[in-house]
């Protein structure tokens, strides 16, 4: 009888402990669920402002700093696949940063607008390749890369997450020499033994990661062809500027 009850109260025991653990379990998920989506927030919007080149990727900032720059600088609109801004959000639009000039505000106007960012969602080896593409207000020239979530192999297709690739991407073109649309690509070695009419559309490869590169390479081609609306805009804009159009003094 003794040997009995000991055993029920075993069971007991740990069915009682097993509900308690599970109910703090999901009391400390739901508490801190808010923190969670919080940090997820300021992240994206420092990896936003690493692109733009507005946070140096080292630097460590407080979360009103960031927050006080990204309202100031950064700025999220949908457009359609013509670059144009759509004032309702739409299952066809496309998701865009504007990077506004210093005290600009959030004007429309492209010549308020330093450059824009265009997010970069594609494949890699083993999963999601998630990052940010900025880009001048010339509508060609990168003026950032970031990575922010990835699946990659530390030490070599994880090297796209770090500074040294990412720098790579800074004054490259998605124009040719023809000025013709080409993207940036990842070469399989160095970009400066390309041709030298193709280093300017090229970034160094990572070793030992060729699939990483490739895979890359693909989704932002393919991205920017989607976003080459938006670019076409701010080349046009550039254009004008350089002719000495009035309306855009």
């Amino acid at each position: 009888m003794f040997e009995k009850n000991s055993k029920a109260h075993v069971i007991l025991f740990a069915l009682v402990l097993s509900v308690v653990c599970s109910l703090l379990i999901t009391a400390a998920a739901t508490g801190l669920r808010d923190r969670q989506q919080e940090n997820m927030a300021l992240d994206k919007k420092v990896n936003l402002l690493r692109a733009a080149g507005l946070v140096d990727a080292g630097k460590k900032l407080g979360k009103d700093t960031i927050n006080t720059l990204y309202d100031q600088r950064i700025e999220e609109v949908v457009v359609d696949h013509r670059g144009k801004i759509m004032e309702t959000e739409n299952p066809d639009g496309m998701h865009l940063y504007f990077v506004h000039a210093q005290g600009a505000g959030n004007s429309h106007d492209l010549k308020d607008i330093s450059g824009y960012i265009v997010p970069i969602n594609t494949r890699g080896l083993w999963g999601k390749i998630h990052g940010y593409l900025a880009f001048e207000n010339d509508g060609q020239t990168v003026s950032g890369f970031s990575v922010f979530s990835h699946s990659e192999t530390p030490g070599l297709g994880g090297e796209i997450e770090s500074a040294w690739f990412q720098k790579n991407f800074k004054g490259k073109k998605i124009l040719n020499s023809q000025n013709k649309f080409v993207s940036i690509g990842i070469a399989k070695g160095k970009a400066g033994d390309l041709p030298k009419d193709e280093q300017k559309n090229y970034v160094d490869g990572i070793s030992g990661a060729t699939l990483t590169g490739r895979y890359l390479s693909e989704g932002i081609k393919n991205t920017l062809m989607k976003y080459e609306g938006v670019s076409v805009t701010f080349r046009q804009k550039q254009l004008k500027a350089k002719d000495g159009d009035p309306s855009h003094d």
